[in-house]
C-alpha cells in the first residue's frame, strides 16, 4: 500500500521568510506559553503520531514513518486544520469543510441552526448553508399573523454571529447558496452591493439545467415557493442580473447544481444543495470532509531541463498514503455536533487534491493553459483518481466499506466508470472505504508554508509579489514573496538569469485558459474545484458572460470569476 521504508530526507530549511512566519503563526504547536514544536520536523511528527494513533499498536511505528515521510519536503500538505490541531490538546476539528442542516422555515429552526453553526465555527470549521428553504420576504406567516422577513434577514444574523465567534478568520468563513427559482433570488444576487453587509459570507447561486435551457431559449422563468408560482420573469434578465453583479464585484459565484448532484458518487443517498465556504466540497446536511493536497512542484525530476518529468510512481505512493491519513483523520477528529460525527462515519468522505500545479507545469517547460498543460493536468488527475480509489478499495478490504455503501448504486456512478479496468475490478471486489475521495481545494496558506508553491490548480499569480499578512495582535504588514518555481530557477541559474518564456502568470492568461484547466481536472475529481477565472479589467461585458456558458459546456460544476474592480480588494499585489 505504501513504502514505509523509503529513505527520509532531512528537514528542509524554509526557502522564504514568509514560510517560517506562517508556520509560527498557524501550524507550530504552542500552549500555555510553552513551545512544543521546535522545528517543522516536530510538527510533522506530531501530526503523524496523532493520525497513526488509531492503528494497531504493532502497526503504529511504520505508519507514523510513512506519514512523516509523505509530509517531509512538503510533498503532502494536510489541510490547515490537521496541521495545526492534530496531536494537540486543542478542542478543534480537523476537518476543513462543513455544510449545516437543512434550515427549517421557522424561528426555532433558524436559531437552532445558528447555534449549531456557532459551535462548528468555534471549533474551526468553515461552513455552508442553503437559504432556499426559508420563505420569501413578505409572505404571510400564519402562526404569527405577520409578514416574513425572508432569507436575507436570517443571513444577516448568521453574519453577525460569525463575526463574533471567529474574529480574525476574515471574509469567506461561510457560504450561502440559493436556488435560481427562489422568489428572493434577485435580492440575494445583489445583497453584497452594500459593502458593509454579509462580509463573512461567500454567495453562490444554484443554477439548474432547466434554467440554463431557459436562458438559451430566451423563455420566461418561474420563481416558486411551496409549489406556487410567485412571479415570472425573463430568464435572460435574471441571468444578466447575476452576470452584472459578478462582473462588478466578483460575486455571486455560480453552481451548476444538477451536474453536482448527477455526478455525486453518493447521489443514491442524498440531494446536495450547498457547499463549504470555498465551494470545492459540495456536501449534504451535516456533511464534512478533511482535506490534503499532494504538492506536484516537489515531484518534478530534472526541472528546467529537456529531461524534466513528474515522478508518477512517487505520486501514486503519496496519494495512497494521503488516503490513509485522511481516513484516519475522520476517526481522530473532534466534531461540534453528534450529527456531524455520524455523517462522517457513515459516508467517510475525504478529499485528496493537488497544489503546485502551475509551478510543476513551468518546471516541465510547458505554458499554463496550453494544450500540453491541459493534457498534463488531466493525466496527473487521472493518476491521482485511480491511485485514490485503489487505496480506498484496499482499505475497505482491511477495515470494511463505509457503512452507507451500496455496491450496485455506487458502481454505476461516473466516478467508477471512468476508472482504469483493474482499479474498477478492485472496487467491485472489495468495495470502498470512502464515499468520495478527491477534491481540489484552495491552498493559499499551506502553499505559502511550502515555500510559496502555486495554489491548487491556479496559475502562478506573479513571480514576485507583496502579500499582506496579519501579525499577532491583528496588525497588518506587507511581505515580499517569490514564486517557488521562479525561486528554484534563480537558485539553479542565478538571480539575474531571465525566466524562460513559458513562465506565465495570471495576468498573461485568457479566461478560456482558466476554464480549460478547470475542466481538464474536473473529469477526474469526485467533488468540486476551487478555481477563480481571472479576467482583465477591460473585458467587455458580453465577452465576460460567455465565460460561464463555456464553463457549463466544458463540464465544470461551477464558475467563479474575478475582474479587478472598485468593490473587492486583494491580499496580493504585484
Amino acid at each position: 500500500m505504501y513504502d514505509a521504508n523509503q529513505e527520509q530526507t532531512s528537514t528542509p530549511f524554509f526557502s522564504q521568510p514568509i514560510a517560517e512566519r506562517i508556520w509560527n503563526a498557524k501550524y507550530r504547536y504552542n500552549t500555555a506559553g510553552e513551545v512544543l514544536d521546535n522545528s517543522v520536523q516536530d510538527t510533522w511528527e506530531r501530526v503523524a503520531r496523532g493520525l497513526a494513533s488509531i492503528e494497531a499498536p504493532s502497526d503504529q511505528p511504520a505508519t507514523r514513518a510513512a506519514f512523516v515521510n509523505a509530509m517531509q519536503n512538503f510533498k503532502v500538505l494536510p489541510g490547515g486544520r490537521i496541521l495545526s490541531g492534530c496531536g494537540t490538546n486543542r478542542n478543534v476539528t480537523l476537518s476543513n469543510t462543513f455544510v449545516m442542516r437543512t434550515i427549517p422555515d421557522s424561528v426555532d429552526g433558524i436559531m437552532d441552526t445558528l447555534k449549531d453553526a456557532a459551535l462548528t465555527m468555534q471549533m474551526g470549521g468553515g461552513i455552508g448553508f442553503d437559504f432556499s428553504t426559508i420563505r420569501p420576504t413578505g409572505t404571510h406567516v400564519r402562526g404569527l399573523d405577520c409578514l416574513a422577513a425572508g432569507p436575507l434577514a436570517a443571513m444577516d444574523i448568521f453574519d453577525v454571529t460569525c463575526k463574533m465567534i471567529v474574529k480574525g478568520m476574515g471574509r469567506g468563513a461561510m457560504m450561502a447558496t440559493m436556488r435560481c427559482d427562489h422568489p428572493d433570488i434577485e435580492a440575494f444576487i445583489v445583497a453584497k452591493s452594500d459593502r458593509s453587509r454579509l462580509r463573512n459570507f461567500n454567495l453562490s447561486v444554484m443554477v439548474t439545467d432547466a434554467f440554463m435551457d431557459a436562458v438559451a431559449e430566451d423563455t420566461t422563468w418561474n420563481l416558486v415557493w411551496d409549489g406556487t408560482v410567485m412571479r415570472r420573469l425573463r430568464a435572460r434578465d435574471l441571468w444578466n442580473n447575476i452576470m452584472k453583479q459578478t462582473y462588478a464585484a466578483a460575486e455571486p459565484g455560480v453552481l451548476f447544481i444538477d451536474r453536482i448532484n448527477a455526478q455525486n458518487p453518493l447521489r443514491y443517498l442524498e440531494t446536495i444543495s450547498a457547499t463549504n465556504s470555498c465551494a470545492e466540497q459540495p456536501l449534504p446536511p451535516y456533511g464534512t470532509c478533511p482535506l490534503a493536497s499532494v504538492n506536484l512542484a516537489q515531484l518534478v525530476l530534472s526541472p528546467f531541463t529537456p529531461d524534466a518529468r513528474l515522478d508518477v510512481a512517487q505520486l501514486r505512493n503519496l496519494v495512497r498514503v494521503a488516503v490513509r491519513m485522511l481516513d484516519n483523520t475522520l476517526d481522530v477528529s473532534r466534531y461540534a455536533l453528534d450529527a456531524q460525527w455520524e455523517q462522517a462515519q457513515n459516508q467517510r468522505r475525504i478529499g485528496v487534491g493537488v497544489t503546485g500545479v502551475a509551478d510543476a507545469i513551468a518546471m516541465l517547460g510547458a505554458r499554463y493553459g496550453s494544450s500540453k498543460s491541459v493534457f498534463l493536468l488531466g493525466s496527473w488527475m487521472q493518476t491521482i483518481q485511480n491511485a485514490a480509489y485503489q487505496a480506498s478499495a484496499l482499505l475497505a478490504k482491511e477495515r470494511g466499506v463505509f457503512p452507507s455503501y451500496n455496491a450496485d448504486a455506487h458502481l454505476a456512478g461516473p466516478s467508477i466508470q471512468n476508472l482504469d479496468p483493474d482499479v474498477r475490478e478492485l472496487v467491485r471486489k472489495h468495495g470502498l472505504r470512502n464515499g468520495t475521495l478527491t477534491t481540489i481545494a484552495p491552498t493559499g496558506t499551506t502553499s505559502m508554508f511550502a515555500g510559496n508553491v502555486s495554489s491548487g490548480i491556479e496559475p502562478i499569480f506573479s513571480t514576485s509579489f507583496s502579500r499582506v499578512v496579519t501579525n499577532p495582535g491583528g496588525s497588518k504588514s506587507s511581505e515580499r514573496v517569490m514564486d517557488y518555481a521562479a525561486w528554484q530557477f534563480s537558485q539553479m541559474h542565478g538571480a539575474d538569469t531571465p525566466l524562460p518564456d513559458n513562465f506565465v502568470t495570471a495576468a498573461d492568461l485568457s479566461p478560456q485558459d482558466h476554464v480549460a484547466m478547470q475542466a481538464a481536472a474536473q473529469k477526474w475529481v469526485d467533488s468540486g474545484i476551487s478555481k477563480t477565472v481571472n479576467c482583465p479589467e477591460n473585458i467587455a461585458f458580453d465577452e465576460f458572460k460567455t465565460i460561464y456558458h463555456e464553463a457549463y459546456d466544458a463540464g465544470c460544476k461551477g464558475c467563479t470569476t474575478y475582474r479587478p474592480n472598485n468593490v473587492t480588494g486583494s491580499v496580493l499585489s504585484v
